[in-house]
């Protein structure tokens, strides 16, 4: 936030021309009606700004100045993005944003409950952390986890908008509100987005994550004994066979947690069959491995006999111990 030096950058009954002086020449546009604005407008080239709106969506009935200063932030990235306004929509997109933040900066100064934003954003963000972050994660099951994934990924965002509001105002960060960040931090690399299985350290709770058979899934891929993992100090190593696999060829993360969450639901599914009673031991069966390998490999085998080439297969060694 640059372009605002003083405490609120505007504080009750000052006038602010010089900010209005300098993005008028840089988005230029009168749409006369009010111009219909969300989040989920944005234009593609600015698609970085689109959580920060969302955020700001959110917090606006809580604290309306907090969801302006989000905005705001939003503003000034989206001009270091795209300076000039050459992409598409976006000279429309960043004037409608303009012509808001006119309209609701005196408003939300009025109401704001401390004497500066960078107090107000500081209380808003360990109030969010204590009185709904802190409950979600006390919650004797945690079943909501998209609550709690959700929590973080706004906490991310408003520290961002803070740490934006105190360099305006030449503060730094103190200590208490940087140490709840390193904890959302933290917690926001295990809380991603996932499709039916949660495999971070906390899922152990969830309700899928409890059957037997997606438990022996899990802890056959975890075997990862014998496999010459890169001497490479640079490389995580993790701990299951997927993330040797990634270390190993350099497969994306994204896609190595797909097949991941993929292969467990085939373990599972064909060992749930061979052992369908519920209080049968979490470990994965011999013939559940070998029926897996079989399909997953029958089209490869095919194309060799099709070449007239010996498939390149040798899974003896590893058959057993996947337990």
């Amino acid at each position: 936030m640059a372009s605002r030096r003083s405490g609120s950058g505007i504080e009750p009954g000052q006038q602010q021309p010089i900010q209005r002086r300098m993005y008028r020449t840089q988005t230029t546009g009168n749409f006369g009606a009010e111009p219909i604005f969300n989040s989920e407008v944005v234009p593609s080239s600015l698609g970085e700004i689109a959580p920060i709106l969302r955020v700001a969506n959110e917090v606006e009935p809580t604290n309306p100045r907090v969801a302006y200063l989000c905005r705001f932030y939003a503003f000034e990235k989206a001009h270091r993005l795209d300076s000039k306004s050459s992409g598409r929509g976006v000279r429309q997109f960043k004037t409608a944003l303009l012509q808001r933040l006119e309209r609701e900066n005196d408003p939300t100064l009025k109401g704001r409950v401390n004497r500066s934003d960078a107090k107000e954003m500081r209380t808003y963000y360990q109030d969010y952390y204590k009185k709904y972050i802190q409950e979600l994660q006390n919650a004797a099951d945690k079943a909501d986890r998209a609550k709690l994934t959700k929590a973080y990924q706004t906490a991310t965002v408003l520290f961002e908008v803070l740490k934006a509001v105190n360099q305006s105002q030449s503060l730094e960060v103190d200590h208490e509100v940087e140490e709840i960040h390193n904890k959302v931090e933290e917690k926001t690399k295990i809380y991603v987005p996932y499709n039916i299985l949660p495999l971070d350290p906390d899922s152990s709770n969830q309700a899928i994550m409890r059957f037997h058979e997606i438990q022996a899934a899990v802890q056959a891929i975890r075997n990862v004994r014998g496999l010459p993992w890169p001497k490479d100090p640079e490389v995580k190593i993790e701990g299951d066979m997927l993330d040797w696999l990634q270390a190993m060829f350099g497969f994306q993360k994204d896609s190595v947690a797909n097949q991941r969450e993929h292969l467990i639901l085939l373990l599972a599914n064909v060992h749930i069959r061979q052992f369908p009673k519920p209080d049968q031991p979490p470990k994965l069966d011999d013939n559940a491995l070998d029926d897996v390998m079989t399909k997953l490999f029958r089209n490869y085998k095919k194309w060799c006999e099709y070449l007239d080439r010996k498939p390149s297969l040798c899974f003896k060694e590893l058959k057993h111990g996947t337990g």
